[in-house]
């Protein structure tokens, strides 16, 4: 394929790529997630699979690395979108979708120590504290770019998926964290944090197909403005000047024959 030299025609073909390669990124920290959670037979919270001394503590850090390359590709696509509500849209999805990736990067660095305990009491920890928060506020900063794009102009399917996973993903890691603190039924809470952390990079995932999809309509439709020699409006261009609208008016007037009566003269 023989890409367009002009710089608004290659713009699309960038995005497009850089929308595909995060969303597979996405995909493939996901189901690093989801392996490394179906290797342990103990319920255990998503942080845990990358608390220190873990089996899976190297593919979790590697899991979070892909997601913040994944998402922050992702976020550059989508760069354009902007919420129509005006509190939402004092800064754009992909900002909060970056800001997000920091605080996933953040705790991938500074992971939890072993069994990741809560960071209050006995059990506090500067390390523990400092993940826990990164990893919350990440979780934060992904339901406000979901709530974002569902108040944005993007296609309508678009729009009620991330209204409804932003809704879910909030629902269900507000309610996981609160068992966590409350200490009680751990287990069931873990699997509301590993719900909510599928549904919001699924989400992710399908966020980057949607951008590479309207990418792809950007570049195939036709640019009339940019072909040489194309008027800006074929309408009023096909339209005669109006000299020419003015002498046919006059020829189509009926001449009177000399010595008759001009039939344009009131009577």
């Amino acid at each position: 394929m023989m890409l367009v030299s002009t710089g608004g025609r290659m713009r699309p073909v960038a995005d497009e790529a850089v929308a595909w390669f995060g969303s597979l990124l996405v995909a493939v920290a996901l189901t690093i997630i989801w392996v490394g959670r179906l290797g342990v037979s103990r319920d255990l919270y998503v942080s845990e699979l990358g608390a220190d001394g873990e089996p899976t503590e190297a593919w979790f850090e590697a899991a979070l690395l892909l997601l913040v390359a994944g998402g922050s590709a992702v976020a550059w696509t989508a760069r354009r979108v902007r919420a129509t509500v005006p509190l939402l849209a004092l800064w754009t999805p992909a900002v909060s979708l970056w800001v997000g990736c920091g605080f996933f990067l953040l705790a991938s660095q500074v992971n939890c120590t072993s069994g990741c305990p809560l960071p209050v009491g006995d059990t506090f920890t500067w390390r523990d504290f400092v993940h826990t928060v990164a990893a919350v506020l990440a979780f934060a900063a992904g339901c406000v770019a979901m709530l974002q794009v569902s108040f944005s102009a993007v296609r309508r399917p678009m729009v009620l998926f991330s209204r409804a996973s932003g809704l879910a993903v909030a629902a269900i890691a507000g309610v996981g964290g609160l068992l966590s603190l409350a200490e009680w039924q751990t287990g069931f809470g873990s699997r509301l944090e590993l719900a909510a952390t599928t549904v919001g990079l699924i989400w992710m995932c399908a966020f980057g197909v949607g951008s590479a999809l309207s990418a792809r309509r950007a570049l195939s439709t036709p640019d009339l403005a940019a072909l040489p020699g194309r008027p800006t409006s074929p309408r009023r261009a096909a339209a005669p000047p109006r000299a020419a609208r003015a002498e046919g008016r006059a020829a189509s007037v009926p001449r009177s024959r000399a010595g008759a009566p001009d039939p344009a003269e009131p009577r």
